[in-house]
């Protein structure tokens, strides 16, 4: 890289863009993780600051502010729940941009709120690259995310460093700013019904009266077997719910997914049934739980 970057005295590593963080959940810590192991300057903010914080003993600059976070920053990575989050986060960081910026907009919003945070973007003159990620927890903090980004290509030089930090492999999609988000809805419209799958499995197999081990036995190592299956099995059979993807999540999602696609003139059957099961588990107090809770929804009461 070149001298070209325009990062604050305070954080300015020479060849290495800095980033802004705006977002530290489960996936804006563990890609905030993985942006320091690769030596790059990480200002970090959160809403609630107290789960930024502890990326301070990483090497991150953990400020009070969005606007704080923003100034001096080549790289803005949004990482938030939702459209609305990154709309208000961006209003509150609006006192620290400048034009110029690339902004990595990697939270999960959907085609019409992506419509108009481009807008938005190219108002403020930063450079918007559309940037959602394939991959949960474990892929954030190893720095193995796919990502799929769009957007002007002009700005891969600068966001190459960031992206090759988070990720083990880039998508480019094209120059359409909306066109990552939308292979996005796609990725996670296999892995929705996939985890619904394996939730209805077990069910079935433990009303049938058979310990769902059986399965999972009878699967292992076989072509219809994967490490997913196994992997969820086997972390709600002994209660490991610890989220990698919370199940409310997955519910925003399968709703964004449905939206698309009504949208397109598309019918989505299993995504309709997968976002009722996941509703039901919601409503059932699972919904900070990771997503394959969604077993839950099918065991009667949803207990």
């Amino acid at each position: 890289m070149t001298s070209a970057f325009s990062a604050s005295s305070a954080d300015a590593v020479p060849g290495k863009p800095a980033v802004a963080v705006l977002g530290t959940g489960i996936m804006g810590t563990g890609m905030a993780h993985s942006l320091l192991r690769a030596r790059l300057p990480v200002r970090a903010w959160n809403r609630t600051r107290a789960k930024a914080d502890p990326l301070a003993s990483a090497g991150a600059t953990v400020t009070d502010t969005a606007e704080e976070a923003v100034r001096g920053a080549d790289v803005i990575l949004t990482v938030l729940n939702d459209g609305r989050a990154v709309t208000e986060t961006l209003t509150a960081a609006a006192g620290g941009l400048r034009p110029g910026q690339i902004w990595l907009q990697s939270s999960t919003i959907g085609i019409d709120a992506t419509t108009e945070l481009v807008h938005r973007a190219a108002g403020l003159g930063l450079v918007y690259l559309d940037a959602p990620v394939s991959g949960t927890k474990q892929p954030a903090e190893q720095g193995t995310l796919t990502v799929f980004v769009s957007g002007p290509s002009s700005a891969r030089t600068t966001a190459g460093p960031v992206l090759d930090a988070i990720g083990q492999r880039t998508v480019w999609v094209g120059e359409d700013p909306g066109a990552a988000t939308r292979l996005k809805l796609v990725a996670n419209t296999w892995l929705i019904n996939l985890v619904n799958s394996v939730a209805e499995c077990l069910n079935l197999a433990e009303g049938l009266g058979l310990d769902p081990q059986l399965f999972l036995d009878a699967m292992k190592g076989g072509p219809l077997d994967t490490p997913y299956l196994q992997g969820k099995s086997a972390a709600v059979l002994t209660g490991d719910l610890a989220p990698s993807f919370a199940l409310s999540t997955a519910l925003k999602d399968s709703r964004l997914i449905l939206e698309a696609a009504e949208a397109a003139g598309v019918t989505l059957d299993l995504v309709t049934a997968s976002a009722e099961r996941f509703t039901r588990a919601e409503d059932a107090g699972h919904g900070g739980q990771d997503m394959i809770a969604t077993y839950y929804a099918g065991r009667g009461s949803g207990a």
